[in-house]
């Protein structure tokens, strides 16, 4: 080892660019370390078709912190989102469609299609979830308290918690409902419609591995409406070129601080000296020395993989071997010669600027889900469809188009000992096959595509088990116990080892928290020891 460092980071994700960003401004001198040959993690926008772009994996913005944005100062190198007109479009199996979004008004409208009840009950329900989602809004950007440090933990606990205790007797009640109750469940008590419960119980299911009737599945529909765009709470968007264009802009802003970055730098293993970090051995053999090694991959591949089971205490190895991670997720990229023309609707239109849902009722999801476990995937599987190049023709050739597919319910281990590279390609036919029933010609029209199975999303990014949140947003993986009690605050159980990723509060989407908070938390260490000062 010959070079040291204040700090190595794996992985440049955007979580590690954030990360990074924070402690390079604070004074740190900070190497980051990737796997790949490009800088993202699952936010990268490639061509996966001559003439065609998309983002690979991660494919819109909302969660992204304002907080990250701004003091990145991310508009000025030219970060721009495109606000959705509506925000999901759902043809139903009768040939009728349901529009959500586009305000409170024209989403009373489409519902009183379907129910006049519903279009009543669904001013209340917007402030019912926004109520919670303030909350925990304020939560995203605090660490959690972490169990076991005695008096810190009461206080930081207490503090935490009187944004809750301030709530009505009723917001208490939503709160109790969305952590533990199944999303079907939690709707039924809202709407009747079918169309209308699946147009939000969607959201349960996004890189969710469990039915909509699964007890606990309500929560990941609140952890969708966290967001915003341009200051618009609750809203979704594209970035333009993709969403590479935003880790791009921080991997230049990380840069110009004098952050480090090696790409096609896999690591081998983080090093340990006595009870703390020493740094990390990269494949290739290089040891990179850093007092202090923060991990933005996920828990499994971590502590699975990169740091020494001597290291880590035999019941922090037990958890962790029980730590559940797996999303269900197929993605798919495809080139078009033109837009999907839907029976319901096949004039262009807002709709295919918005998230086009082939999900219409609950039991669809929970019947996919049913598929998976028996068969693998899904016969009849969940598809949201975006089609990024009606507002940005950056992605695709004059009158062509590039779809992304973001499918659920996708075993991430395919049952009978079968192996996704033998399977994907059929379990592709078989999404494009459902895009088929709702838009004709839709097979016809495509000129390419890039198919990535649970295995695929794990051998091109490290997401285990293909799990686009590094873990389930379950219950008892959550806040404190994210990824397990006692190491909630981005405190590994090596001195020294920080986490920085989706594994970490408040989870997974692209949101730049986890790694804010870290960051926070590292500069605080240092600071106590007089190494730097926080800021």
């Amino acid at each position: 080892m010959t070079k040291r460092y204040d700090t190595v980071i794996i992985g440049a994700g955007h979580n590690g660019l954030v990360c990074a960003f924070y402690l390079a401004k604070a004074g740190l001198k900070v190497r980051m370390v990737e796997r790949r040959d490009v800088v993202g993690g699952a936010a990268v926008t490639e061509e996966f078709h001559t003439g065609f772009r998309n983002s690979v994996a991660s494919y819109t913005v909302s969660l992204l912190q304002p907080k990250v944005i701004a003091d990145m100062r991310l508009h000025d190198h030219g970060y721009r989102v495109i606000e959705r007109p509506i925000s999901n479009f759902l043809p139903q199996e009768d040939g009728d469609y349901l529009k959500l979004g586009g305000g409170l008004e024209r989403t009373q409208a489409e519902f009183r299609k379907f129910s006049f009840a519903d279009a009543e009950a669904l001013p209340a329900y917007y402030d019912a979830l926004e109520g919670v989602a303030e909350v925990l809004r304020d939560l995203a950007l605090k660490s959690p308290p972490n169990v076991g440090e005695g008096l810190r933990t009461l206080l930081a606990g207490a503090s935490q918690g009187w944004g809750m205790s301030r709530l009505s007797l009723e917001a208490k009640r939503d709160v109790l409902d969305l952590f533990t109750k199944s999303a079907t469940s939690f709707l039924g008590q809202w709407f009747e419609s079918e169309a209308v419960k699946a147009a939000f119980g969607f959201d349960a299911v996004v890189g969710n591995y469990a039915s909509p009737d699964t007890p606990g599945s309500a929560y990941v529909l609140l952890h969708h409406v966290f967001g915003e765009v341009n200051g618009k709470k609750g809203a979704w968007g594209h970035s333009v070129g993709g969403m590479g264009t935003i880790t791009q802009i921080m991997a230049k802003v990380c840069r110009d601080a004098g952050v480090e970055i090696t790409l096609e730098a896999p690591v081998d293993e983080v090093l340990v000296d006595g009870d703390k970090v020493a740094g990390v051995r990269l494949k290739s053999g290089e040891e990179i020395a850093a007092s202090r090694v923060i991990a933005n991959v996920g828990p499994k591949l971590l502590y699975g993989k990169m740091l020494p089971a001597s290291a880590q205490p035999e019941d922090f190895r037990r958890r962790m071997r029980g730590f559940k991670a797996g999303g269900g997720t197929f993605r798919m990229n495809v080139a078009l010669s033109e837009l999907p023309k839907f029976t319901c609707l096949p004039e262009p239109g807002e709709h295919h600027q918005s998230g086009i849902i082939l999900a219409p009722t609950l039991d669809y999801m929970d019947k996919a889900f049913l598929d998976a476990k028996q068969f693998g995937w899904s016969k009849a599987p969940i598809v949201e469809m975006l089609i990024p190049s009606t507002v940005d023709d950056s992605l695709a050739p004059p009158g062509q188009h590039v779809a992304s597919l973001f499918c659920q319910q996708f075993a991430p281990e395919l049952p009978d000992g079968r192996d996704w590279d033998d399977e994907e390609d059929a379990a592709a036919d078989t999404i494009i096959d459902t895009v088929e029933k709702h838009a004709p010609g839709f097979r016809a029209s495509i000129l390419g595509r890039q198919v990535l199975s649970p295995k695929g999303l794990y051998r091109k990014f490290g997401l285990v088990g293909g799990d686009i949140m590094h873990g389930h947003m379950s219950l008892d993986q959550l806040w404190s116990a994210r990824p397990v009690l006692g190491h909630g605050a981005y405190r590994g159980p090596v001195n020294g080892l920080y986490m920085c990723g989706a594994g970490t509060h408040p989870g997974g989407g692209v949101t730049g928290a986890p790694g804010h908070n870290c960051a926070r938390e590292v500069i605080a260490d240092g600071g106590r020891f007089g190494r730097f000062n926080p800021t």
